[in-house]
């Protein structure tokens, strides 16, 4: 039986489906964070959302984009409720030098106890794993983090057949 992953998918990630295709990095990035909403719609992940989620989409000029984004949130399972604790924690990883809106993300993520935060956002990312020590979740990019987890899987299920 696979893991059952509780997923926090950033803004950009949720855009990333909607963004143009032409570039190779991006086209993977679309149809690794597709799969993943597809494996949370099967039941077979969790997909989170949250109160800063929630803003940042309703703030879209694109009314487009904000109903495909809504449609995705859609299949989320969790739904995270800004509280003082996920404020103040977020202040801290401000003191660390995340922009306002990822700190927000990241305490929103390590307050609904995230399996896994995934941004295309690379500044962000980079960050992350520079104070993977300090987060209370890992930060991944939605293209690597699906292949390594496919790739775990496999293997999982070769040594079950052995």
């Amino acid at each position: 039986m696979s893991k059952i992953y509780k997923i926090y998918l950033d803004v950009c990630c949720l855009n990333r489906t909607l963004d143009d295709l032409e570039q190779f990095r991006i086209r993977m990035e679309a149809e690794a964070v597709t799969e993943i909403i597809q494996n949370c719609e099967d039941g077979k992940w969790i997909l989170m959302n949250s109160d800063i989620i929630e803003f940042e989409v309703s703030q879209h000029s694109n009314s487009f984009k904000q109903e495909k984004v809504n449609s995705i949130l859609n299949v989320a399972n969790i739904y995270i409720q800004s509280t003082e604790n996920i404020d103040l924690r977020a202040e801290e990883l401000i003191k660390l030098s995340f922009k306002f809106h990822d700190a927000l993300h990241l305490a929103f993520a390590e307050a609904g106890e995230a399996d896994i935060f995934l941004t295309t956002d690379d500044r962000l990312f980079r960050k992350g794993k520079q104070f993977q020590n300090i987060l209370k979740v890992e930060v991944g990019n939605p293209t690597i983090w699906l292949m390594n987890i496919l790739q775990t899987e496999e293997e999982s299920n070769e040594t079950n057949r052995n």
